[in-house]
């Protein structure tokens, strides 16, 4: 006769880590952002004060949540310094880099578009649209042009539709290259937007994005998002071989040659 192990009875500690884990997970809790209060944690889990206290003392030992003193509670960084990896300063500090990242951009943004067109609630399109309308606003001021701002609204825009894909592994995947992920919306940004005609194709590219996915029109969105990306590496590669033109003529005009 077979016989059969009791289940162990899990502790209600771990059970309520567990679903504060998700909520993380999940992109509910970001990275740094202070946990709900008390009361409001126990209404939307459905537990007491009690069984909260004993399931922040499992996160902080797993050094998920930290508390600093006389500060509330809040998700600690998950992943360590992102510039501490020597494989990423070799990958930033590379120019070919750029096309890599470009390459990868274009496959793991273009699934997230179609994810986000096919899962997105309202509530995600409530924040992509408010991403989308600070993009346009930034555009439009006429106090002057400051790329790196401007990459900032480009990457959080981008970053918006990926959240909308409700896949946690995607969305942490984009933001673990956060750091190079801003440095080739940098070098759009500085490289194209005082271009006005690929100012125009970018604009309209986002614009075609933005509405496919709050449409609900996935096979659209995620063509969108491919197609952006490859207009700005091929717009980035037509200046590079401009800038190599002009080297060449210059030699030859002092003479190298």
């Amino acid at each position: 006769m077979e016989i059969t192990q009791p289940v162990p009875r899990r502790q209600v500690s771990d059970v309520v880590a567990e679903r504060i884990e998700r909520l993380i997970v999940d992109g509910v809790l970001k990275v740094g952002q202070p946990l709900p209060s008390e009361r409001r944690l126990c209404e939307k889990l459905g537990i007491s004060r009690s069984a909260l206290r004993e399931g922040l003392k499992v996160l902080r030992g797993r050094g998920i949540i930290e508390t600093a003193q006389g500060r509330d509670s809040r998700v600690a960084n998950l992943t360590g310094p992102r510039d501490a990896s020597p494989l990423m300063h070799l990958f930033s500090s590379q120019p070919r880099t750029l096309f890599d990242l470009l390459e990868v951009r274009a496959l793991l943004e273009a699934e997230s578009a179609r994810l986000a067109a096919l899962r997105g609630t309202e509530a995600d399109f409530v924040l992509l649209t408010r991403r989308y309308e600070e993009m346009l606003a930034a555009h439009a001021q006429p106090q002057g042009f400051e790329p790196r701002e401007h990459a900032r609204l480009d990457h959080a825009f981008h970053l918006a539709i990926c959240e909308a894909s409700h896949n946690p592994v995607l969305l942490h995947t984009l933001q673990s290259l956060t750091d190079l992920m801003l440095n080739s919306v940098f070098a759009s940004v500085n490289n194209l937007y005082h271009r006005p005609l690929q100012k125009r194709q970018i604009d309209r590219q986002h614009a075609r994005l933005y509405h496919a996915v709050i449409e609900r029109l996935p096979e659209q969105a995620q063509r969108a998002a491919r197609e952006h990306i490859h207009s700005i590496r091929d717009n980035l590669k037509d200046i590079e071989q401009e800038e190599l033109r002009l080297v060449r003529a210059t030699m030859r005009l002092e003479g190298w040659s």
